[in-house]
Parts: C-alpha cells; structure tokens; sequence
C-alpha cells in the first residue's frame, strides 16, 4: 500500500512539472513555485490588464495568423499605461510577443517602462532596409550608469512572430529572441518606483512602432524565456 501510495505521488510530482514546462515555457518547478507573473493579453485598445489605457492614435484590436493582437501603425499609434509592472522588483523577466513589420520606420520602441525617479526599462528593433531586423534592450538607473544592448549582426526576418525578452537578476541584463540568449551585460538597477508603461511607442511620443503586440509578461525574479 505504501509503495503504491509512493508511486502516485511521484506521478503526480511528475505531472506537475510537465504542466509547469507546458503552460510557462519550460522554466522549472522551482521557478514557478518562486515567481510571481502577471500576464498581458492584448485583446483591446481601451483597457490592457485590467487597467484603463491612454490611446494615441488609432491603434487597432484584430486578429493576425490567428492570433488576438493590437497593431501599431509606426506613426502615431500608442498605448500609455498608469502603472509599473515590476515596481518594487529586484529582479525580473520582461516577455512580449510582437510581430515586426517589415516597412516600419529603422529605430523603434515597443514597450517602455518609466518610474518617478527616470530609471528606464526599454524593448526596442533596429529594422534594415532588406525587411530584417534586429533587438535592442535598454536599462537605465542614471545617464553614468545604463546599458544598451544592440548587435546589429544578429538579425531575424520581420513578419514573423516571436517572443523576446529582458532578463535582468540584480547584476546583469540579458536579452533573448524565441528562447535563445543573444547579449548579457553587467549593470546595477535600483529597483524601480512607482512609474507608466508604454506600448507601440516610446513615453515622449518618439519611435514608434510598427506591428502588432499580442501578449505581454512581467515575471518577479528569472525565469526561462519563452520560445
């Protein structure tokens, strides 16, 4: 009876973490079990997490390659937010599922978290003439102590979908394109205050975007990016 009492419950252990791979990307159950995630999905202009947006332009709620998005024209088109995700945070994962357009403007913003004290948290592409582009992450505690990340020889084609993502643990930004680690560098970031996000454009209404967003994740603490 014990032994088969022992076997279910190493069943269920095993479920359980096959569920946890599934449904988060494959990050551990340790990781789970430590993290705290809040979840974006983009299904409408006017509120995103439950939170009453200020729309720029006309931004547009549609579904593309079967996939609930809202899409930026490379504008005009904007989504500001009045809250912080990842205030508080000493360390955390930033996760967007985005489609690029290929004829978007070269330099553009695509999430932009700002708090009262300046520090910045930015997701950004470098798209080329030839419809490729190529993922920028920014952190910035003050102008003597930031960090860009930016290699413009790691491109990927546009008009795909992908997930990308900001990883920062308290000591080292790295960022990812479809679960595969691109740059890492070091850089001490204060955790941020009370603050707003932007989606589709950079908070002083520069850079815009051009392709559609369809889900956001803010996860407290390291986790495995998504692929």
């Amino acid at each position: 009876m014990k032994n088969s009492q022992s076997a279910a419950l190493a069943l269920a252990g095993v479920t359980t973490l096959l569920c946890v791979c599934t449904l988060s990307g494959c990050a551990s159950q340790a990781e789970a079990m430590q993290t705290k995630a809040t979840v974006w999905s983009l299904e409408q202009t006017g509120t995103v997490g439950g939170f009453t947006t200020q729309v720029l332009g006309s931004p547009m709620a549609k579904t593309v390659d079967g996939r609930k998005a809202v899409c930026f024209n490379g504008v005009d088109d904007g989504l500001l937010i009045a809250t912080n995700p990842i205030e508080g945070w000493a360390s955390y994962t930033i996760e967007v599922l985005m489609k690029p357009d290929g004829d978007g403007p070269e330099e553009q913003r695509y999430l932009h978290i700002q708090d009262a004290e300046e520090r910045r948290a930015l997701l950004e592409t470098r798209v080329t003439p030839d419809k490729s582009w190529a993922l920028d992450t920014f952190l910035h505690e003050n102008p003597e102590n930031k960090l860009t990340q930016l290699d413009r020889t790691l491109l990927q084609p546009t008009d795909r979908w992908y997930w990308t993502a900001l990883v920062y643990d308290g000591k080292a930004m790295t960022q990812y394109v479809s679960g595969v680690k691109l740059m890492e560098g070091a850089v001490a970031v204060k955790p941020m205050t009370r603050g707003q996000i932007s989606l589709g454009v950079r908070q002083n209404r520069v850079s815009w975007f051009k392709g559609c967003i369809a889900e956001v994740r803010f996860t407290q603490g390291v986790v495995t990016p998504r692929r």
